[in-house]
């Protein structure tokens, strides 16, 4: 179930989304607490009947007084049941004790029952509905992604982790008991807009030491359900050697895929492409055969999602990394170390630019781009001294083209599209967030993760 939000009235004050699906929600505004009469802004848009056995929640945007969040306030006619109130999220949730009727419309409502921790209550009470399918939500919950990389290394000392699910959690078991980083103590906020649980060490982390994030089988999604086994990665925190980063976080979710799309994949001709071949969330992929993937094609299934999910999170993760070093127009001629390259417009590789690692097979090249990538005809990328295209990150802010007959070597990650024309050699990836990936008689030999 997902929700539609609509625009806000006057000086709103609440906002009240319904979270009965793996569909996003809004963010609560950031706004004091006050004495005027909250109005309700949001409005239930259901696309997806849910499962039987699934709980339905509500999103305040400020904290409510817990004891006013009860089964007189929080009403699904028809439904028994028990409503909590999680403090820390603003959440209120009814979950029926015995499983809703298969293929059947309920119409529920919050009551002016409701008060903020003021005591002012809702100015009106808020309508939704909801439509259940014939059979109970069974499926397990996953991990998408995790902002930091498996295994990864020169962690900053002051790291917030965030751990993004694939369907929607029930917010009263995203806590430090079941999300936390092992011997650290810190909170743990859950967001349901991104499905994502951050984790804050109450201080900084110590240095030049090994970590483990865990996420136990007592997290729950809103069908009860917990993971088929708990979840574990470790990372180690910095300070690292001068000029030496982390790589961007796409391992392990993004698994084996090489080409990666949010709308379409089209290739023309014999492309050859090592690993797996996705689109999610689009369903069209065309030109497989003439052209030859040696792994899979994904379209629009689990295992696409879940990339892109990944994608997602090493997108963010890419574009936000510090103290980049300014870069602009044409890269041709340069020779650079390890690092993070900031533009903040379009960038250009209309010749051969040299990615030069010093002798660290470890080294880590970030380029973050504001707008779009492009390479000429013929245009190289050229490793030297150790570096390696899996530890190259392009996070492109648009679209990202590849001219004919050029080489380029790292992983693209681009908001839009990846345009790959006639005969390139691209050793990495080609990830578009939301766009299509175009193809045409390419070779793509991808990446491995450890």
């Amino acid at each position: 179930m997902s929700l539609r939000q609509f625009s806000k009235v006057s000086t709103a004050l609440l906002v009240v989304v319904f979270l009965i699906s793996c569909g996003s929600v809004a963010n609560p505004p950031a706004s004091p607490i006050s004495d005027a009469a909250p109005t309700v802004v949001m409005e239930l848009s259901p696309t997806a009947a849910i499962g039987t056995t699934r709980e339905v929640a509500v999103l305040f945007s400020k904290p409510m007084d817990p004891a006013s969040i009860n089964t007189g306030t929080l009403i699904v006619p028809g439904v028994a049941g028990v409503v909590t109130y999680d403090v820390t999220n603003m959440i209120g949730a009814l979950k029926p004790s015995v499983a809703l009727a298969p293929n059947a419309t309920y119409n529920g409502s919050v009551t002016v029952g409701a008060r903020d921790v003021s005591g002012t209550p809702l100015a009106a009470p808020f309508p939704f509905s909801f439509t259940t399918r014939g059979t109970p939500d069974t499926s397990l919950p996953t991990i998408a992604a995790i902002n930091v990389a498996l295994g990864a290394t020169c962690v900053p000392l002051n790291q917030l982790i965030k751990i993004t699910f694939v369907e929607q959690m029930d917010s009263l078991t995203i806590n430090p008991d079941t999300v936390f980083i092992q011997g650290v103590v810190g909170s743990v906020s859950y967001n349901p807009d991104s499905r994502e649980a951050t984790i804050t060490p109450s201080s900084n982390l110590a240095a030049n030491t090994t970590f483990t994030v865990m996420v136990t089988s007592g997290a729950h999604d809103m069908g009860g359900n917990s993971m088929a086994a708990p979840f574990q990665q470790t990372f180690t925190t910095g300070p690292c050697p001068a000029g030496e980063v982390p790589p961007v976080a796409l391992c392990p979710f993004i698994g084996e895929f090489s080409v990666l799309a949010g709308s379409t994949i089209t290739n023309t001709g014999s492309t050859v492409v090592s690993g797996d071949v996705g689109v999610s969330p689009g369903t069209a992929v065309t030109g497989f055969p003439p052209g030859i993937a040696d792994g899979t094609i994904h379209s629009a299934d689990g295992a696409a999602a879940q990339a892109q999910a990944a994608l997602t999170a090493g997108y963010v993760d890419a574009a936000g990394r510090s103290g980049g070093i300014a870069v602009a127009g044409d890269l041709t001629g340069k020779t650079l170390t390890a690092g993070v390259y900031k533009s903040t417009s379009s960038l250009e590789i209309s010749g051969d630019v040299t990615l030069d690692a010093q002798g660290n097979s470890n080294a880590v090249f970030i380029f973050q781009i504001s707008s779009t990538l492009t390479t000429g005809s013929g245009g190289h990328v050229i490793l030297a001294n150790g570096a390696k295209a899996c530890n190259v990150f392009w996070q492109v802010g648009s679209s990202a083209t590849l001219g004919t007959n050029s080489v380029f070597k790292g992983n693209i990650l681009a908001l839009a599209s990846i345009t790959v024309t006639t005969g390139v050699n691209l050793e990495g990836r080609a990830l578009a967030r939301n766009g299509a990936v175009t193809l045409d008689t390419d070779v793509i030999s991808g990446c491995s993760c450890p």
